[in-house]
């Protein structure tokens, strides 16, 4: 309608200053080539002065920008151990002949667990038993004599001397008999026991100790120098719905060159929920920054002259070239670029170039 008034004003001040009257066609020439220089006039001041009036508004959302503490973690995968969890077995081979535990019992350290066949010794062990009655008795009436200054020291040390052997004999084939028992190591729970009577005592009986657990986990060798021991980490256990904040306990000093990582290791408390070999996520932090930008990484665009984000500014969309430090998960440290009180679109950035109209979303 604009451009119809000044089209109809300008033929109007042409008819009025032209008292010559034009051959028609020659007339109707050149009203267009002015219509058209006008049109053209109209549409660069229009750019000039950024009016888009035919150009709709682009709804985004904004956040304010302001400054926080930004975290960079190093996340690790482990699983639980025990600090105790051993397989007790017994020293000599031979066939059970009694199991007093099963899986599932809570036992104590030094408790028997299992005892094997021990026959042979036993006889030993009794036959031993005599022969030192024997020889206690003669060691003792030698005594007595020679107390009473009767007989000869060889006799007295001789029968005093047959009997410390047989003594010692004694207790060599006690330990020989302890051989053949399963003792208990540790007081725990017994995990795992295959054994049953009657047959050879080839496996162990597993004891675990759920009281005492610990998380392992293996450490990248680029990490050497943010991974240490005393580190406050966060331990994730997914399949318990659980999760804690604690200490990194131990870290080896030598890299495994196979892996080229280093192990670490996390003491947990008592948690009834946590098992042996379950799957935790370790979170340690390895960088902080207190006073930082932070703005979501899907707000940052890339081009050939470098990283740029959107911000809002009275309706109209500005573009500002930033720089970005680390990133982690779905957040950015911002170096430089943005201050707080900035106004950062969100969404819709991916929408909309510099100098367009945007509408910002309630």
């Amino acid at each position: 309608m604009k451009t119809k008034i000044l089209l109809i004003s300008a033929v109007a001040l042409l008819a009025a200053c032209t008292n010559k009257p034009k051959d028609p066609k020659a007339e109707l020439a050149d009203l267009k080539k002015q219509q058209a220089d006008i049109t053209q006039k109209i549409s660069d001041l229009e750019a000039k002065i950024g009016t888009k009036d035919s150009v709709k508004s682009t709804d985004v959302s904004v956040t304010e920008i302001t400054k926080g503490t930004f975290t960079n973690y190093v996340q690790l995968q482990g699983r639980i151990d025990a600090q105790d969890n051993v397989t007790a077995y017994a020293q000599a081979p031979g066939m059970i002949t009694n199991l007093y535990v099963k899986a599932g019992d809570h036992v104590t350290k030094g408790q028997l667990l299992a005892q094997l066949d021990n026959s042979v010794l036993k006889q030993s062990m009794a036959q031993a038993m005599v022969n030192i009655g024997l020889l206690k008795t003669v060691y003792e009436r030698q005594k007595n004599l020679w107390d009473q200054k009767i007989g000869t020291e060889i006799q007295f040390l001789q029968a005093q001397s047959n009997l410390q052997s047989a003594e010692k004999q004694l207790a060599v084939l006690k330990e020989q008999s302890d051989q053949y028992r399963i003792i208990s190591p540790i007081s725990g729970t017994v995990d795992q026991m295959d054994l049953k009577v009657g047959q050879s005592a080839l496996m162990g009986i597993r004891i675990v100790n759920t009281d005492n657990l610990k998380v392992k986990a293996d450490v990248p060798e680029s990490y050497s120098n943010s991974v240490n021991q005393g580190q406050t980490v966060k331990v994730m256990f997914p399949d318990a719905n659980d999760s804690l904040v604690t200490k990194v306990t131990f870290a080896t000093k030598v890299i495994d060159p196979g892996s080229r990582s280093f192990g670490i290791e996390i003491k947990l408390p008592g948690n009834k929920k946590l098992r042996p070999n379950m799957t935790a996520i370790i979170k340690i932090a390895d960088y902080s920054h207190a006073n930082a930008v932070v703005i979501p990484l899907k707000a940052i665009q890339k081009s050939e002259q470098g990283d740029y984000v959107f911000v809002e500014v009275n309706g109209i969309a500005k573009r500002k070239p930033v720089k970005v430090g680390t990133t982690y998960g779905s957040q950015s440290e911002i170096l430089s670029g943005l201050e707080p009180g900035d106004k950062l679109i969100t969404e819709g950035a991916s929408d909309i170039e510099d100098g367009d109209k945007v509408k910002v979303s309630k």
